[in-house]
């Protein structure tokens, strides 16, 4: 079951999902709306829609958090409207979207596959690289892209006047940080940063519990941890530290290679930067 939305700021609502343990949010100002994420298919936006619905009959302004299917596969349904994301959040969309589709069907039980093959792929129309400024109904909305983390094009949206960011999915409650297409030596750096530069007290994460800064901060930490392991596995030699590491070892040995596909980058770099002097 869904659960019903939590008001967790003025106007400032998170519905959260059986599906993907997956958060959406709402943001309601005078005569709009801002809806964050539109799940996985257009029959979970149809549900999404009319949860929506109950809330405020205005029209909506659409954030895709990042680039990965569970937060733009429904997209489709809430056209005409502005969609806004990172630019690469849009390229990667472009460049991968069948591909995560088939992925997807691929797993999921026969039951769900129709779900997924009636999917119409909308990529985003409004894009920026650092940050943006929206007006919902005379609320201001900030939309900041950090750094590279949990994907290369995550965005952070901050509600100042009501105290809430919604985090994406560089924030994870209920299950380790996912790893599978990552950056986890600047994953730590970038959630420092929005540590840093949004004070509000409530985060909301993109899958799991709403949560405060405190939790955000130990995440932080693990994050920062498993980038020097990582770092010391890869000029030590070793892959096999999984005991050392915060989180599950198939977690891990994933994070782990993620880091050495940037480290490896980095020393080719290096080289080549060497042989040029």
């Amino acid at each position: 079951m869904n659960e019903p939305w939590q008001e967790v700021g003025d106007r400032v609502f998170v519905r959260r999902h059986e599906s993907y343990d997956m958060n959406v949010g709402l943001i309601v100002g005078d005569g709009q709306c801002l809806v964050i994420d539109t799940r996985t298919s257009h029959r979970e936006a149809a549900d999404l829609i009319a949860a929506i619905r109950r809330i405020t009959p205005d029209p909506w302004t659409v954030v895709n958090s990042h680039s990965h299917f569970d937060h733009f596969f429904g997209n489709a349904s809430f056209l005409p409207a502005e969609i806004w994301a990172h630019v690469r959040c849009a390229e990667v969309i472009g460049e991968s979207g069948e591909r995560q589709r088939a992925s997807v069907i691929a797993a999921l039980p026969e039951a769900r596959r129709e779900e997924l093959e009636e999917v119409e792929i909308v990529l985003p129309d409004h894009t920026f690289t650092d940050q943006a400024m929206l007006d919902i109904g005379g609320r201001v909305v900030h939309l900041r892209h950090l750094g590279l983390g949990h994907s290369s094009n995550d965005i952070v949206v901050h509600v100042p006047d009501a105290g809430v960011v919604f985090a994406g999915d560089l924030v994870e409650e209920g299950a380790p940080p996912a790893f599978g297409d990552s950056f986890p030596l600047d994953w730590p750096l970038t959630t420092a940063a929005m540590l840093a530069r949004t004070p509000e007290p409530v985060i909301v994460p993109g899958h799991g519990a709403v949560v405060d800064r405190a939790f955000v901060r130990t995440q932080q930490e693990e994050l920062a941890e498993v980038a020097a392991l990582a770092r010391r596995a890869h000029v030590e030699g070793l892959r096999d530290l999984v005991a050392a590491f915060p989180y599950p070892e198939d977690v891990v040995r994933q994070a782990v290679e993620r880091a050495f596909l940037q480290l490896d980058a980095e020393q080719l770099d290096a080289e080549v930067d060497g042989g040029t002097r």
